[in-house]
């Protein structure tokens, strides 16, 4: 049923359409989403919209609670990179056009040496979020939290949680 809803909303619906199927799916617990999944964003109109695809966006490596790749993406030369989230210019993203994005996106072959990392650079946790506790991506140097709940086993519907920020929303699939 979750997921025929999520079908329904396509890759883009209203803000309230999103948060509404969110806060209808059931709780997931850090520990049941280790492993890779790979992202798409949920077109909600947020000034972000676009901006994560566009850069090469691959999605997100869960390796344990304690040792997560928020970000993940793939070089024009498929391979996949974990980049750190400090030197990730995520401030700009709503700021540029998709092509600056989509160009920017052709250096991360060239760029990546600068922005990757082998470390883990988050952790998951429980939270509560909207009145439910659930799993969590905290940044290790950022101040977002990314909130999830339960599509089916494997699928996620995720929300960024960014002070003075409106939620930005994004689905993950078991790789």
């Amino acid at each position: 049923m979750t997921r025929t809803r999520l079908d329904i909303l396509g890759t883009s619906c209203s803000l309230d359409d999103a948060l509404a199927l969110f806060d209808a799916l059931d709780a997931v617990r850090a520990e049941e989403i280790t492993g890779r999944w790979r992202g798409r964003e949920l077109r909600t109109g947020h000034p972000m919209d676009g901006a994560l695809e566009a850069s090469g966006w691959y999605g997100k490596q869960f390796d344990g609670v304690d040792d997560v790749h928020p970000l993940l993406f793939r070089t024009p030369g498929g391979q996949l990179v974990s980049l750190d989230p400090r030197r990730v210019p995520l401030g700009l993203a709503d700021q540029l056009p998709r092509g600056a994005m989509s160009a920017a996106r052709r250096t991360l072959g060239i760029t990546r040496v600068a922005m990757a990392t082998r470390k883990p650079r988050a952790r998951l946790r429980n939270v509560e979020f909207r009145g439910v506790v659930t799993a969590a991506m905290v940044y290790d140097h950022l101040p977002i939290i990314d909130v999830f709940r339960r599509v089916d086993a494997d699928t996620l519907l995720g929300v960024m949680d960014l002070r003075d920020s409106a939620p930005y929303v994004f689905v993950l699939e078991r790789d």
